[in-house]
């Protein structure tokens, strides 16, 4: 999805690190909430408390899920899955921009 129609967005931005990271809330028509943000190159670690769908628009990171040995690399197009009440660590290489969807269980 390119685009969203009817949708709300918060005014008040999320910001995280310092303002390394930083994001936008929109929630859409039929209540789904998302986050459209810029992460800043650097190490960061986050906390879900719902199952979150991370779209990587643009840019080149590598996660770290809980739980996992690996290290994956994500780049613009790709996306990842972070399971509720879990969390996971994220290596940022170049600059990202990023939605992350909150899905039901």
């Amino acid at each position: 999805m390119a685009e969203f129609t009817n949708a709300t967005i918060v005014r008040t931005a999320n910001v995280y690190f310092g303002g390394s990271v930083t994001s936008r809330t929109v929630i859409l028509a039929d209540g789904e909430k998302k986050t459209l943000g810029i992460m800043l190159p650097g190490d960061y670690e986050f906390d879900t408390s719902q199952k979150e769908l991370m779209e990587i628009q643009a840019g080149k990171v590598e996660i770290l899920l809980a739980g996992s040995q690996e290290w994956r690399t994500v780049q613009g197009g790709e996306s990842f899955e972070v399971a509720a009440n879990s969390s996971f660590k994220i290596k940022v290489s170049d600059v990202t921009d990023y939605c992350c969807s909150y899905l039901s269980a």
